[in-house]
């Protein structure tokens, strides 16, 4: 259902107050902005207790075309001065990013060492483990939930994502629920229930850094069959990746696998259970419309809601000049529902063409998610398992979400079967 018109000037991108408004209303002014002022100044939010001072502002992208061509002009649009509204010194950017927040020929070279690791030799070797893990899921609710009935992302959408990077980067099994600790903080920033200072982001990070570090180290000593030796290894003209490279990888790999593909199950979930006209469509011919269906899922859900970019010189983006320095945010949520790239785009529909191309793993160009391949074949997998094994699952209630601008997360989702 097409959401209702929200009135320009009655709502404010910065404000957090925005992003715990109604999603409707959050739609609504989006569809607004899509159709009056495509690219918009905002003021940043002025946190109190902020570790950083507010910045000078940002140009809002909401458009698909002004976003793809954003993505694709890495020249014009950097990411080495940062990739989230809030400005912050590059060594702690990169700290948290890695790659994300490199141009090249920095983001060239350490993306083709760790490229190394998801190959399509790599990627079908993982292939046998994500069912297995896959049919680790459903065995536990089978056997351990007699009620029939428990909390979808806690025990479904979270432990197969998080225990396929564990077991792909060579993490021992008792440390995973640390690392899910981890994440969570570092991705619930905005949310009070996971991250309230920048004292418990940096701790956690630093955390899962050191416990990185000593990964990568002992695997250059003593090698073994797992995508940490394979990267602690590799080597481009000549070059490896150092222990800290590695480390802030580590941190990108393990949030970035584990929490996108997360809410991506989860909220296909919800979607499926709530329409379930579009289950039958993809449960009834699995193999022939899950490429459309997985696509289709991460569309509508859009796990990452934005990135930024800053212009390194004067430019223009959909007919609006651009300062030298200034920030554009591009917001792929919006850029997933533009009218004007997707028929009816509130609708869900796992028929939908992959052409044109939703925005949910970025548009393209050099950053491009290295591991949508993985996602998408994680995504399958489990809801293959659900459909041969759990026809009935379905999701109860409203999701609890995440508190973020950044993260389309979902903390808690009742289920039953």
């Amino acid at each position: 259902m097409t959401p209702a018109d929200v009135a320009l000037g009655s709502f404010d991108l910065s404000d957090p107050e925005f992003w715990i408004a109604p999603r409707e209303y959050r739609e609504g002014a989006f569809r607004t902005l899509r159709q009056q002022q495509p690219i918009s100044w905002w003021e940043e939010f002025d946190f109190p207790d902020a570790q950083f001072p507010r910045g000078p502002g940002y140009w809002s992208v909401v458009n698909h075309e002004d976003v793809w061509h954003i993505s694709r002009n890495p020249q014009l649009f950097a990411s080495g001065r940062g990739v989230n509204i809030g400005d912050m010194p590059i060594e702690i950017a990169e700290f948290f990013g890695s790659m994300i927040s490199m141009d090249d020929p920095r983001h060239f070279r350490l993306r083709s060492i760790v490229s190394k690791g998801f190959t399509p030799k790599e990627i079908a070797r993982v292939e046998e483990y994500v069912k297995v893990k896959a049919a680790g899921v459903v065995d536990r609710l089978l056997h351990d939930f007699p009620d029939r009935e428990c909390d979808f992302v806690h025990e479904v959408a979270a432990p197969m994502p998080l225990q396929i990077i564990c077991e792909m980067m060579g993490i021992p099994p008792d440390d995973e629920e640390q690392v899910f600790r981890w994440t969570n903080i570092i991705l619930g920033v905005g949310d009070p229930e996971f991250t309230t200072t920048f004292e418990d982001l940096f701790a956690a990070g630093m955390g899962m850094f050191q416990y990185a570090q000593a990964l990568g180290e002992d695997r250059l000593a003593t090698p073994r069959d797992d995508l940490t030796s394979i990267m602690m290894h590799a080597e481009v003209d000549g070059e490896r990746l150092t222990a800290q490279e590695f480390g802030s990888f580590f941190i990108l790999l393990v949030v970035a696998g584990n929490e996108t593909t997360r809410n991506a199950i989860s909220h296909g979930m919800h979607l499926l259970t709530t329409h379930p006209d579009q289950r039958a469509l993809w449960f009834d011919d699995f193999e022939a419309n899950t490429r459309t269906a997985v696509d289709e899922i991460v569309r509508y859900a859009t796990p990452v809601v934005h990135f930024r970019r800053t212009a390194t010189e004067d430019t223009e983006v959909g007919g609006q000049k651009i300062a030298a320095g200034q920030k554009l945010v591009m917001w792929y949520n919006s850029a997933n529902r533009d009218d004007k790239v997707f028929t009816d785009p509130y609708k869900f529909d796992v028929l939908r063409s992959l052409q044109p191309a939703q925005v949910g793993f970025g548009s393209g160009g050099p950053h491009f998610c290295l591991g949508a391949n993985l996602a998408r074949r994680e995504i399958t997998v489990m809801f293959d398992e659900i459909r041969r094994r759990m026809p009935t699952l379905h999701t109860v209630g409203e999701p609890d979400y995440l508190q973020s601008n950044f993260i389309n997360g979902i903390k808690r989702l009742r289920c039953a079967w």
